[in-house]
């Protein structure tokens, strides 16, 4: 059995996100009853409930989708589990991102049987999980809280470089990260995964390895914003306070956005590059395709990484050219917004190889719903005046972007703008309402590309502004925007697009050594050799090579 399964007791366990492997394991032993408490979308490497659920019947495994929202044990919820957990066959698994919530349900519903709550704490212990300040109410010796002098939400690339960052300048901070997830991504390279180029195992780590020393790891999911309060309240009601808080949790991918997607994904030839265990299952499609319709799709924006979407379409392209099927394959574009690409300097270059490639490029055109049965798919087309028409298309395979949207318990918070994206100044990256809290990477509001390199620049600005506001520091540092989109073209060469606010080309080399309108043998040695290791050793490590901010007195 996988060691992150937890064994509470014979007829119960519990666990963070199962795939369907670690399915095929519990039924295995014997597993007859399963309990999902995460809602879908939380998380990159996700599998949603409906494809558990498929996998589920498939092995005689009975399911219940009990979805939880962190933080929130409503007395109707623990009515739903225990009438879930009666009436499933035993054992019973539940998992949700970390486990956490899952073993709360239980042990609030254990504690209306009766069961002692320093027990049900002693048992909770013992499998790694602390739900002190949830049976605080029964056990009447609540913990202290928590307090620290920087509190991180989310360790992902931006959360974790403005860390380092931070570390970087002032060592003797008190600075803690929440984040639930046991592995951190390298998701750039999940493109390259997607055209048989990298393995899926050179884009992970564990996140013990990445979090930086000194640092303070709270291992569970945010809940809440409590700003006027300064303090976050956690998936187990437990609450840390801060002097200044960093809000840098991810955007959230919307599978659900589609009708019909989440039932296919990973079969029929429904695929994805946004997803850590699809990746491979695009390689594999495009590998062995030979003829047929390949569909390729864009959402609206905004979408992390924008050029994402079409980097599939071109290296899948130039894996059939070299193969000698691109002639037999339909290959098709259907993007939501109106243009190639945001930025018109790199358009030409791309057009290049859309006409190259033969690929019919449908603009202002948005996926719809799926049937990966039939291999349909339905999208709404929108003309210059703002009609819509619904045009439905067969496939052989096709690769989705989905919607995304900043996570629901930033929407759902006073640090949200109307939009639902954390409201931030754009150039000083602080909060518009409360002046102790910043944001960074792709939760935030400001108007530039969601990438990797976009928050690597903004680390050492939020830092900087952050310990200039403590008085440890001098000068306001500004954010121009700047995010890097290195667009695949084919394989061995790369349009390196960089730019700010409002499309402006803010280029890292001169143009005699990578001009970023032309595709570039050495902008492919880039992304494929040296960002990675740039990735880990330097970003996320505080080493802030050509990112350095500029620092502006205050009032110029």
């Amino acid at each position: 059995m996988s060691n992150d399964i937890k064994p509470v007791n014979e007829e119960f366990s519990v666990s963070g996100q199962l795939t369907l492997q670690a399915l095929d394991e519990l039924a295995r032993s014997g597993v007859k009853g399963l309990i999902c408490n995460r809602p879908d979308g939380e998380g990159p490497d996700q599998v949603n409930f409906e494809e558990i659920q498929a996998r589920a019947a498939e092995l005689g495994v009975d399911v219940v989708h009990l979805p939880v929202t962190p933080g929130e044990f409503s007395p109707e919820l623990v009515d739903q589990f225990t009438l879930a957990f009666e009436r499933l066959p035993r054992p019973i698994h539940a998992y949700c991102r970390t486990g956490t919530r899952s073993l709360s349900l239980w042990a609030l519903y254990q504690l209306r049987l009766g069961v002692p709550a320093r027990a049900l704490l002693s048992t909770a212990q013992r499998q790694g999980y602390d739900l002190e300040n949830l049976l605080a109410p029964h056990l009447h010796n609540a913990a202290l809280d928590a307090s620290h002098d920087v509190l991180i939400v989310g360790a992902g690339a931006a959360g974790i470089a403005a860390a380092s960052s931070l570390l970087a300048r002032d060592a003797d901070l008190d600075i803690a990260i929440i984040d639930p997830a046991e592995v951190h991504y390298y998701q750039p390279g999940w493109t390259l995964v997607g055209a048989g180029v990298f393995d899926r195992s050179a884009t992970v780590r564990t996140m013990a390895s990445l979090i930086p020393r000194g640092v303070h790891w709270i291992q569970a999911a945010v809940a809440a914003f409590e700003p006027d309060l300064n303090r976050v309240i956690l998936e187990d009601t437990r609450p840390v306070y801060y002097s200044r808080l960093v809000v840098a949790p991810g955007i959230k991918l919307d599978w659900h956005g589609i009708e019909g997607l989440v039932e296919t994904l990973g079969r029929n030839g429904v695929t994805s590059n946004y997803r850590f265990d699809l990746a491979p299952y695009t390689w594999q499609l495009v590998s062995g395709m030979h003829s047929g319709r390949a569909l390729f799709t864009q959402p609206p924006m905004p979408i992390k990484c924008a050029g994402a979407p079409q980097k599939a379409v071109y290296l899948s392209c130039d894996h059939w050219r070299r193969n000698g099927a691109l002639a037999n394959i339909d290959v098709q574009f259907c993007s939501a917004a109106d243009v190639l690409f945001g930025v018109k300097e790199y358009v030409p270059a791309l057009m290049a190889y859309i006409e190259r490639y033969g690929v019919d490029l449908n603009l202002g055109q948005q996926l719809l719903r799926i049937d990966g049965d039939s291999r349909r798919a339905w999208f709404t087309a929108t003309d210059s005046d703002g009609t819509q028409t619904e045009i439905e298309r067969e496939f052989d395979m096709i690769h989705v972007a989905p919607p995304q949207c900043a996570p629901d318990f930033v929407r759902d918070s006073s640090l949200a703008d109307s939009a639902g994206w954390i409201d931030v100044d754009q150039n000083t990256l602080r909060h518009k309402r409360y002046d102790n809290i910043w944001g960074l990477g792709d939760a935030m509001n400001a108007p530039n590309a969601k990438t990797a390199a976009a928050a690597r620049m903004q680390a050492p600005i939020v830092a900087n502004n952050l310990l200039e506001d403590m008085g440890k520091v001098s000068g306001i540092a500004h954010y121009n925007g700047y995010g890097s989109c290195p667009l695949t073209v084919e394989k061995g060469r790369i349009v390196l697009a960089e730019f700010g606010y409002g499309g402006k080309l803010l280029p890292s080399f001169p143009r005699w050594l990578i001009d970023g309108q032309k595709p570039s043998r050495l902008a492919w040695i880039l992304k494929e050799r040296i960002l990675p290791p740039v990735y880990w050793q330097g970003m996320l490590r505080g080493r802030e090579w050509m990112v350095e901010p500029d620092q502006f007195k205050i009032g110029t």
